[in-house]
């Protein structure tokens, strides 16, 4: 946590700080929502999670993991096998190729092992930053800040950044948070977003951040 900066006789934390902390004090325990067990798994739920609910994917990958075990298998999937496995997330069709071109290099280029780096996960076939930084962070515990269309939102309505591009909002809260807190902040912020922060009709009655958050378009309490 960043040291607290002097007002008077108070010790008072930056807003970023405030807004972490009162975060984590709704959220003390943050986790990605998909169902995985392993960084395999959680590169394929996370790219069938486009445009779609984490639940949905969540009901989707059970008997997708049961086929298709490991990257060597889902390399060699007959698309519309894989298409038909996962059609209701949506886009199934760009989806089954990126997985089985995914599954194909993760294969061929890293000896059937998901990488960990940055560098390495965004040369996997459909996979961007967001993806990577949640591979990252959810898989190997490394800092890293996934910024999505939650994450856009609530970090606009706080003012953590004056942005709308992805990869701008992600260095604006590199800057603002120290890099042991980049995952967890991230996440909260993403959760706060997908159930109380609403695109359309915010729950402010219960937002833990509502004090502090001078969104012109909050709604009272």
């Amino acid at each position: 946590m960043k040291k607290a900066k002097r007002m008077g006789t108070q010790s008072v934390l930056d807003r970023p700080a405030q807004i972490a902390m009162k975060l984590r004090r709704a959220m003390p325990v943050v986790r990605v929502e998909l169902t995985h067990r392993s960084p395999w798994e959680l590169l394929v739920a996370t790219i069938l999670s486009a445009q779609c609910t984490d639940r949905r994917v969540n009901q989707v990958t059970p008997s997708l993991f049961e086929q298709y075990r490991t990257p060597q298998a889902m390399a060699k999937a007959m698309p519309t096998e894989l298409e038909e496995l996962i059609r209701s997330t949506g886009f199934y069709k760009s989806k089954a190729k990126n997985l089985i071109g995914c599954a194909q290099v993760i294969t061929a280029q890293f000896k059937g092992r998901v990488p960990d780096t940055m560098e390495e996960l965004i040369s996997l076939p459909g996979v961007g930053r967001k993806t990577a930084n949640v591979l990252l962070g959810a898989a190997f515990g490394k800092p890293a800040v996934v910024v999505d269309t939650h994450v856009s939102r609530v970090t606009n309505r706080l003012a953590l950044t004056h942005s709308r591009d992805p990869e701008q909002i992600e260095r604006d809260l590199q800057s603002a948070y120290p890099q042991t807190q980049w995952t967890d902040v991230s996440q909260r912020l993403l959760l706060h977003g997908r159930y109380v922060c609403l695109a359309r009709k915010p729950r402010c009655h219960v937002c833990p951040v509502y004090d502090g958050c001078e969104w012109e378009g909050k709604l009272q309490k």
